[in-house]
């Protein structure tokens, strides 16, 4: 009786032993590793789905006229198509706070903003008198990072983004936020009239 438990232990102490072997080369090499992704231009590649559920545009538009974006709050990712469907790319974003600063439905880009000023909403204001009145393109710490397009709706855009951290998390007023090397990549692809949806 008491080989079996000597048993148990020893098997369960080895396999400790040997997952505690397994798992530390795994936690050395996140250590090594940069907590974001550094901002550095980005190259157009194909494909780029990565570990995220990969979406059939057809699901969402009725056509792919001047390309579309789906801009996906539950998943947190935003998807873009082009025109000819030789292009699909998805990018981890940062999504709305709350249901009260979320929108959905069909929109379009009405402008492409390089290098954009940032300028919080009254309401931003009102919640925070500590805000700065504005914040000037290339500053790092401008929330809207490189680049920003403008939506039909106000105070909405896809933009880049100040701290990588937010990208996956709710942490907007109402945008989504990409990391700067994917904003600047996804602003090359858009025109002004791209179709967006936000669900």
């Amino acid at each position: 009786m008491s080989s079996k438990h000597m048993s148990r232990r020893v098997i369960l102490s080895t396999g400790i032993v040997a997952l505690g072997g397994l798992a530390m080369p795994s936690v050395l090499r996140a250590q090594n590793m940069p907590d974001y992704e550094p901002d550095s231009p980005a190259t157009t590649v194909r494909h780029n789905v990565m570990g995220f559920r990969r979406q059939d545009w057809k699901d969402h538009f009725s056509d792919l006229r001047k390309g579309a974006i789906l801009c996906d709050t539950h998943s947190r990712a935003v998807h873009f198509w082009s025109e000819d469907e030789s292009t699909y790319l998805v990018y981890p974003t940062s999504v709305p706070m709350t249901e009260e600063f979320t929108r959905r439905g069909m929109t379009e880009v009405t402008l492409k903003r390089y290098m954009p000023t940032w300028i919080p909403t009254p309401n931003m204001r009102e919640r925070d008198p500590s805000l700065p009145e504005r914040v000037e393109g290339g500053d790092p710490k401008n929330p809207m990072g490189t680049r920003a397009m403008n939506l039909t709706w106000q105070y909405y855009r896809v933009h880049g983004i100040d701290n990588p951290a937010k990208v996956g998390r709710r942490a907007s007023n109402g945008c989504f936020g990409l990391m700067n090397a994917h904003v600047e990549e996804l602003y090359e692809l858009v025109q002004v009239g791209t179709q967006v949806y936000v669900i």
